[in-house]
């Protein structure tokens, strides 16, 4: 399977011009209701309408931002670059957290002095049926841009989508403070132009941490595990599947590697015949792009071997920290065992080991044993 350019993921739509598409509606739309809110900010002489105006505003850089992330991911995979550029929409998620923190923290300085300095707001029954309307626009353009960004799997989209319906309860708490000044003559602006502040920070500082952990790496989705070990596992000859790692290069562009768990009869020319039609079905089913497959065999015809093997598990999960154990293999003519041990957080993996190698030591003196120690990475 060619990893460089891999044929799209089945039942996905052009995720370019799904992205660029609905990031110029959400373009348009926030810059006309910036640019509403922020004359009626200064004409109603309010705090909290501005800041929502500087809210929607930075919302339309946030989706200028979106929009060159998409095409910069899409460029061609070349000799320095091999996997591609999908990398790029997480830096674009990235900018576009800051964006939104910056906005923030803009708001919450004014919003401040305004405390201290309050200026009295005059609302008109015009400014407010516009906050009315500029309310039910944000809730359909929040739902809008969500559900593209779930459609193409684009944490840029849904993220935009999430600060977009936010947005539209920020609004919402505008006019209830527009009309409680008119009902009461109390003012609360600064305070809850503070109070939206605090929200737009909460969210930028929440993006950034969702996008670095989407660069850092991060456990693989339980579902997507399940399911990719299940469809392996469905061959007769897989015994068991093991350390599926998935290395992630874009929302779209995902390359994994996996042990599977083959009878030791089984020639060379087999196994390679099974990993093809295996990269195939995991494709097809899921997208996943299998680029390395390595083999543990298991013993198949002796019962003296199977007693032995039973015997190392027990003694091996009799400790907390030793999470399972596979590619068990008793190699009789060179008096060798050899198995891999998944170990918990909870253990540094060269006291797990040194403890293994004693226990088996004194159950087998006569085998040399070879444990290795792998890292608990998927379920």
């Amino acid at each position: 399977m060619n990893v460089e350019n891999p044929p799209k993921k089945p039942g996905v739509a052009d995720r370019t011009s799904v992205i660029v598409r609905t990031s110029v509606i959400g373009i348009v739309t926030n810059l006309i209701l910036a640019s509403i809110k922020g004359v009626m900010g200064v004409a109603s002489n309010s705090i909290a309408i501005t800041v929502d105006a500087l809210n929607n505003f930075s919302d339309a850089i946030s989706s200028i931002v979106a929009i060159g992330g998409a095409k910069l991911a899409q460029k061609t995979p070349n000799k320095k670059h091999p996997l591609g550029y999908g990398r790029f929409e997480y830096l674009s998620a990235l900018i576009i957290a800051g964006v939104v923190l910056y906005a923030g923290i803009t708001s919450a300085v004014e919003s401040i002095k305004n405390i201290f300095d309050p200026e009295t707001p005059n609302f008109s029954a015009v400014a407010l049926t516009i906050m009315g309307i500029a309310i039910v626009v944000k809730i359909a353009l929040g739902r809008y841009v969500k559900a593209q960004g779930v459609k193409v799997n684009s944490g840029a989209l849904i993220a935009s989508g999430a600060d977009a319906l936010f947005d539209s309860v920020i609004s919402a708490s505008v006019l209830v403070t527009a009309i409680i000044f008119i009902v009461s003559g109390v003012s609360l602006e600064p305070y809850l132009g503070t109070f939206i502040a605090c929200f737009i920070i909460k969210a930028g500082l929440g993006m950034i941490r969702d996008t670095l952990d989407e660069i850092l790496g991060k456990r693989i989705d339980r579902k997507l595990s399940k399911r990719i070990k299940t469809l392996l596992t469905e061959e007769p000859e897989v015994r068991g599947a093991y350390d599926l790692i998935l290395h992630n290069y874009g929302p779209d562009k995902n390359l994994a590697s996996v042990h599977l768990e083959l009878p030791d009869h089984m020639s060379v020319g087999e196994a390679d015949g099974l990993t093809r039609r295996l990269e195939e079905k995991v494709f097809k089913e899921t997208g996943v792009i299998l680029v390395a497959v390595g083999i543990y065999s298991y013993n198949t015809s002796n019962n003296e071997v199977a007693r032995i093997r039973k015997d190392v598990v027990e003694r091996t999960l009799v400790h907390e920290w030793a999470l399972q154990i596979h590619g068990f293999y008793l190699d009789a003519e060179t008096k060798t065992i050899r198995f891999d041990v998944v170990l918990s957080f909870d253990v540094l993996p060269h006291d797990a080991l040194k403890i293994l190698n004693e226990e088996m030591k004194t159950a087998y003196p006569e085998y040399e044993t070879y444990i290795v120690a792998d890292v608990d990475v998927s379920d």
